[in-house]
């Protein structure tokens, strides 16, 4: 199996077994195509492992504070007994163990080569994939060989649906170093899942749940297909737990192949009574294909997003692997086939933030897809729309007009961000305060259409977006008489340090942006597309007057800023604060905590989580001088701990911008290997997933110095001495773009129709693209 592999370079690898980094490796190691991702657990698992499978979409509050992202029933399970002795990491001795995530064709490899007591070793090679080609099929190859003796061999694959969420954590005054087997025991759990049917049968297993509380139902079709007749077989059935166990006399040097298939489907996709039949027609359909084909089938699927996706860094392997493992996270953590699912903050790769949905997306992640896969794009700014309904409610329960989007949404759009931190301790406040969510939400329809040219979504689906989130941020705002002026108060922005705030500069500047922008559409609908614009206002009760209002409201919104330093203040009173200095960085590089300091007592000082004013400054590049992004970007990134996974790779990208290119080196590695080296301390819990977005705006937006401004693809590149080229591709209004740059030139290659032709700006001078044929521009870089 490990010759199906692609090189190194394309490879993310674990050699040997450590307990106190496994469950980090399992968020590394997830599969998965969007529909699902599977943690990279081992097959038979082990005590202390955190092992899950997610199902996008899939959300159940029964019996938790607030909904979750369920962790579905566990298709992996596959236990191997050698002479009665359980292979795992923990019954026997590990003489050697080896893993590979391939990150071109999704799949992930195994060996592992295990000792009993009485020295009888036996390796278990594995192959597992969740196929890109059929979403709802999940593949597992498994390899027993019994290496120095002759014995029995049984082979137990299982469909296991006792399964659980992590919920409340107790409250330590000092809180303990747990070890690894037994610190997810702590944990109060909460429970999701009801058996609806178990049927065991020759040609395969079945496992039918239902989450308990939004019932949807999940099948879970397996069969399990050995290279050589098994002495026995034997079905075993238990309370929601399906399996079969198989029998084998190996010689010694032999080999059992076993190929597991399993189907899964629910009840979001078609009626609950179909769920069944089509688990069994989509398993009967693959295993009749069989194994390699599957992994052919889903190779292709692969190959083709990676043509529009790859970034290659030419001088440093480093940084080409980490773009290529954030790229692959990206491309499983999203499904263009379900308008109704969106990316969790931990994508399927973990139970961080319970799956729920943030303005990661549209600021973070939506520029990826929009720009490389824009079917994906589309598909979630649908969700938003089809959350709309619950965006209405939000608004109504806080006694505003319009549609107020949740800070954390899950299946609904209903505002789900707990009050409490999970052990009680502190109160969260950013689910009646972060609002700025909704100008995001804005921001991303706007950013799509753009580069899509999708006018045809503009007059379905986002107009109607703009227009009644506009509705919310004028009965949100308040008119301040003494100032003559429209103020947010009581706010929290992107910087989670300060709460309670009035006129946070990001939520002030988007809201007027997004106010701008809404009555912008307003009227060139009126110009070009009247009927569309009929339709929408008879469906929401959209009077004339209104976007006037809106532009009217804009104009006079209050924006904090300190003319004499030309600086925009974070917050209103920001600058009389006290100015706490960072003075200590940890072993990756990161900002510590000043001396009596934390996330929850930082209110009164000029310590931000995230840079709200350099992102504003980076988001809306037309808005802001060079100068004014320089003077800002000095004053506030001294004074920023970047304990948000978010913060770097603005960093980077804006100090490239500003002429700071030694910190936006550091401030890239930083994002990149955010997972990779753990630098948060907390990729146990799932992937960084906004991060790896933002390490390949890093790339394309800081490095690549690609911008849409004024409506147009515009080029700044800079590249590090040791980076001898930068090569990624982009897709503009249905046509790809292949972008190649050096030290000393940039070229481009427009794939697209005879006589398409594009324009492009790089640095003060214009490029002509003709499709098929290549243009290039010379450059000078400062070192």
């Amino acid at each position: 199996m490990h010759s199906l592999l692609n090189d190194t370079d394309w490879r993310i690898e674990e050699s040997g077994f450590d307990i106190s980094t496994a469950n980090v490796l399992e968020t590394l190691l997830t599969v998965g195509n969007g529909y699902l991702g599977t943690r990279g657990t081992l097959e038979e698992g082990f005590k202390g492992e955190r092992s899950g499978t997610y199902l996008n979409g899939v959300f159940d509050g029964h019996d938790s504070p607030v909904i979750d992202q369920v962790n579905a029933p566990d298709w992996l399970s596959v236990v191997v007994h050698a002479n009665g002795v359980r292979l795992d990491v923990q019954t026997c001795q590990i003489l050697s163990h080896r893993r590979a995530l391939d990150m071109r064709q999704g799949v992930l490899w195994r060996e592992t080569l295990f000792a009993d007591a009485q020295g009888r070793q036996t390796r278990i090679e594995t192959l597992r994939f969740a196929s890109y080609a059929e979403q709802r099929l999940c593949v597992l190859r498994v390899s027993v060989t019994a290496l120095n003796y002759a014995g029995d061999i049984t082979v137990e694959s299982a469909i296991d649906g006792r399964r659980f969420n992590l919920d409340r954590f107790p409250v330590y005054l000092d809180p303990p170093q747990f070890a690894p087997e037994v610190k997810w025991e702590k944990w109060a759990k909460s429970l999701h899942l009801r058996q609806v049917a178990a049927t065991t049968a020759p040609e395969s297993l079945y496992l039918e749940m239902q989450t308990i509380g939004t019932g949807i139902r999940l099948g879970y079709a397996a069969t399990t297909l050995p290279s050589v007749e098994p002495l026995r077989n034997i079905d075993l059935r238990s309370h929601e737990r399906v399996a079969e166990r198989m029998e084998f006399a190996l010689a010694q040097g032999a080999s059992v192949v076993a190929d597991k298939f399993v189907a899964i489907c629910t009840s979001r996709d078609m009626p609950a009574e179909e769920v069944e039949d089509q688990c069994h027609t989509i398993l009967a359909r693959h295993t009749a294909m069989g194994f390699e084909a599957a992994l052919a089938a889903n190779r292709e699927v692969w190959l083709e997003k990676w043509a529009d996706c790859d970034v290659v860094v030419s001088g440093d392997a480093a940084a080409t692997q980490a773009a290529r493992f954030s790229i692959y996270h990206l491309l499983i953590a999203a499904n263009g086939n379900d308008p109704k699912a969106n990316i969790g903050a931990k994508s399927l790769s973990g139970e961080g933030y319970r799956g729920h949905v943030f303005w990661d997306t549209e600021i973070f992640m939506l520029p990826f897809y929009i720009y490389t896969q824009p079917d994906v794009a589309k598909a979630l700014l649908l969700y938003r729309y089809n959350t709309l309904p619950g965006a209405r409610r939000n608004a109504s329960a806080n006694g505003f007009r319009g549609a107020q989007y949740a800070w954390e949404s899950a299946d609904t759009g209903l505002e789900t961000t707990p009050k409490w931190t999970p052990d009680g301790k502190h109160r969260i406040w950013t689910g009646e305060e972060e609002i700025h969510v909704s100008a995001d939400v804005a921001y991303g329809v706007l950013t799509y259409v753009a580069a899509t040219a999708d006018i045809e979504f503009m007059d379905d689906f986002g107009a109607e977006i703009l227009f009644e989130t506009s509705r919310f941020w004028v009965s949100r705002l308040k008119h301040d008489p003494a100032r003559n002026c429209f103020v947010l108060t009581q706010v929290i922005g992107p910087d989670e340090f300060h709460e309670h705030v009035d006129n946070n500069a990001f939520t002030n500047r988007m809201a007027q942006w997004h106010l701008v922008q809404a009555a912008r559409i307003y009227d060139e609908m009126a110009a070009h597309n009247p009927a569309a614009l009929a339709r929408i206002t008879a469906r929401i009760g959209l009077d004339a007057t209104e976007p006037r209002h809106w532009a009217s409201v804009a104009n006079e919104i209050f924006i904090p800023f300190d003319a004499d330093r030309g600086l925009v203040e974070q917050f209103e009173n920001y600058f009389t604060l006290t100015d706490v200095p960072v003075t200590e960085w940890d072993a990756n590089d990161m900002p510590c905590y000043p001396p009596g300091y934390d996330h929850f007592n930082l209110n009164g000082t000029q310590l931000l989580k995230q840079p709200d004013v350099i992102m504003l400054t980076y988001i809306l590049p037309d808005e802001f001088s060079k100068a004014a992004k320089r003077a800002n970007y000095t004053y506030y990134e001294p004074r920023t701990l970047h304990k948000s996974s978010l913060s770097p790779a603005i960093h980077s990208i804006m100090g490239i911008e500003v002429g700071d290119t030694t910190r936006a080196l550091q401030y890239f590695r930083r994002s990149a290997l955010a997972d990779l080296s753990n630098n948060q301390g907390n990729t146990q819990d799932g992937m960084h997933i906004a991060s790896a977005a933002g390490t390949w705006q890093a790339l394309v937006f800081g490095f690549g110095g690609f911008r849409l401004k004024h409506g147009q693809m515009s080029f700044n590149p800079w590249l590090p001495p040791d980076w001898s080229e930068l090569r990624f591709g982009l897709r503009w209004r249905g046509n790809r773009l292949s972008v190649r740059i050096s030290h000393a030139e940039m070229s481009f290659v427009l794939s697209g129709p005879s006589g398409t032709q594009e324009t492009v700006r790089v640095g003060e001078r214009t490029v002509v693209l003709n499709a098929g044929r290549p243009s290039s521009a010379a450059l000078r870089m400062e070192s």
